[in-house]
């Protein structure tokens, strides 16, 4: 064969590939229009003339898949592989095998996919897809963050993000996320109610209720989103409203816990206690009941005074999902039933430092039952606690823990001792007295005892699932700083929008010197009153058996009860409740008035 022979049948060789090319886009176009016959004609024709032509074995693999012919899509897809091991081939193979539920030889085939195209977003995104059915949650994020990060406008990859990260707790990066997928893809509802959901753990209750609002303008049959505005409704102190929003969420999904749950919350909240019973007793009739209704149905058996049904239900909480932090300890856990004489028994902390300091009261009662106790507390509290009745060691729950025989969470305390509410242990101080030099020291700082000391606290923290309703602004709280007393803060971590008006009032500030709860104990004895909303310095204030008076929303944590000035619980506490108007300017005039009175007849110590 000569020269020019050899020239044209290169020539016809290059041009047959060409019209193979260009007849394999055909057969493309006409998948993508719907029109699989006339595709697979194209593949047919391509194949007769070779049988190993490889874009038509994929197209062939690709034709199968749309009509549900998974295993015959798998040969076909194989058997280009077999011949080029092409990236988007891999792709297609790993799509398939994740239809057929076969997640882990997909995230196989999408793992050999990016390794030889590392740059394609498309394909990152389709490994995610594969992890996170495989439930490998963290690695399905970094794929999806990979994606974005190669694709800033991936809306798939943004939103699939968005979700795991909310998921993780890492709400503002999930809003971040979310915010992408809102600008690509504008009223998505899924995109809206997923940030929605993270924006109320951030609360941000405005934004949430606005997201919630704007996709029930495009789905307004989704009771989740009824069932979500009703909770940014709660989270906002608009409670009828809320009411109002789970009732619709129940009228399409009536079985769903979660939504019973809220809404016998929410009656709760609204005082309709005998509604609220009548739904948990007609959850737990349908047997829907899970662990959260168990603990929501205990806090309201103690708040109404039920304290035997009370006690028993709280250990519900240990089945919630995200309880409050205690680890799992090896030991078997103590409720008062087996003999302890002679064991160690290590006391942990299971809730917030106000529960601390008020359950830390049964510890001598543990000790008189024969037990070593180690008391394991917040780090705060391991100052003020360490010369406790009956405490043979206390240190920080972060802290390495000695060995022990058995454990009990302190909140399950009163549990053990099978407390009721006429048999509460409530001396008039039960904490150890401060160090003398500490308080004198503060004695000496506060001046001549002139007028009347008073310790104020007008918030608590942020993350209380009901601080909306129990904390308030200094502005609010000035109603009452125009008695002639010495007002002192007690309030630790000034929120910002009440950090001008701090420094602009008259109320003492050295709390940036009070580095636990043994520094504010001292300053505490060196005070006539402590003016606080329900947070842990009421708690310490009242143990120390300082005079101590309680601003409480309208419908209180357990703990206070109903319908009483007293507690209980300590007998220098006094209690000034909301009443249904749920504003705290009706209870500072309240307390205004009274302080006015007992600063008339302050007389100098």
């Amino acid at each position: 064969m000569n020269r020019r022979e050899r020239r044209a049948k290169k020539s016809k060789f290059e041009q047959s590939k060409t019209d193979a090319a260009a007849q394999c886009q055909v057969g493309h176009r006409l998948l993508q229009a719907g029109q699989s016959l006339e595709a697979q004609l194209c593949c047919q024709k391509l194949l007769a003339a070779d049988p190993d032509h490889v874009p038509a074995l994929h197209l062939m693999g690709l034709i199968a898949f749309a009509a549900t012919q998974h295993d015959h899509a798998l040969e076909w897809i194989a058997r280009a592989i077999a011949h080029d091991p092409r990236a988007d081939y891999l792709a297609s193979l790993g799509t398939t095998l994740s239809r057929q539920g076969r997640h882990e030889e997909a995230l196989r085939a999408f793992d050999k996919a990016v390794q030889l195209k590392p740059d394609d977003a498309a394909l990152w995104k389709a490994m995610g897809d594969a992890l996170l059915e495989l439930k490998r949650y963290d690695h399905a994020l970094l794929s999806f963050q990979h994606a974005l990060k190669l694709d800033p406008r991936n809306q798939d990859a943004a939103y699939k993000s968005g979700v795991l990260l909310h998921d993780a707790g890492r709400n503002e990066e999930a809003v971040t996320c979310l915010d992408i997928c809102d600008q690509s893809l504008p009223n998505h509802a899924p995109t809206l109610q997923a940030r929605a959901r993270a924006l109320l753990a951030l609360r941000k209750f405005d934004s949430a209720l606005s997201d919630n609002l704007r996709a029930n303008t495009l789905v307004p049959e989704n009771a989740d989103t009824h069932n979500n505005i009703g909770a940014c409704l709660q989270s906002l102190g608009r409670e009828e409203e809320a009411r109002a929003w789970f009732d619709r969420a129940l009228e399409r999904l009536p079985d769903s816990i979660e939504i019973l749950n809220n809404k016998a919350n929410i009656l709760q909240q609204l005082q309709c206690f005998d509604e609220a019973l009548a739904l948990y007793e007609n959850i737990r009739a349908r047997h829907l009941n899970n662990a959260t209704t168990d603990w929501n149905l205990s806090l309201l058996n103690m708040l109404l005074g039920d304290f035997e049904a009370g006690w028993s239900g709280r250990e519900a909480r240990w089945k919630i999902p995200d309880p409050a932090p205690y680890p799992k300890f090896s030991q078997p856990m103590w409720l008062g039933k087996e003999s302890i004489a002679g064991k160690t028994l290590l006391v942990h902390v299971d809730e917030g430092l106000g529960d601390t300091i008020q359950f830390v009261r049964y510890v001598p009662d543990v000790a008189a039952l024969g037990a070593r106790v180690i008391l394991a507390v917040e780090r705060p509290l391991v100052s003020l606690l360490s010369g406790f009745p009956g405490v043979s060691q206390c240190l920080a729950f972060s802290d390495p823990l000695p060995a022990f025989d058995m454990h009990c969470p302190i909140g399950s305390l009163p549990l053990a001792f099978n407390t009721r509410l006429d048999g509460i242990p409530a001396d008039r101080s039960y904490l150890p007295p401060p160090r003398e030099e500490h308080v004198q020291a503060w004695d000496a700082r506060l001046g001549p005892h002139e007028r009347l000391r008073v310790g104020l606290v007008w918030s608590g923290s942020r993350t209380h699932r009901n601080d909306h309703n129990r904390s308030m602004s200094l502005q609010t709280l000035s109603r009452i700083l125009d008695v002639d007393a010495v007002f002192v803060s007690l309030q630790k971590d000034v929120r910002e929008s009440d950090k001008a008006d701090l420094a602009t009032s008259n109320i003492l500030d050295w709390t940036t010197e009070l580095t636990d709860f043994a520094d504010t104990a001292a300053l505490v004895k060196c005070l006539d009153l402590v003016i606080s909303v329900d947070t842990s310095v009421a708690h310490l204030a009242a143990a120390l058996g300082c005079p101590t008076w309680v601003l409480l929303p309208w419908t209180p944590d357990y703990r206070w009860l109903l319908n009483r000035d007293d507690s209980p619980w300590y007998p220098t506490v006094r209690l000034f409740r909301q009443n249904e108007t749920r504003d705290y300017r009706g209870v500072l005039d309240q307390v205004r008035s009274e302080l006015f009175k007992l600063a008339a007849g302050k007389t100098v110590s």
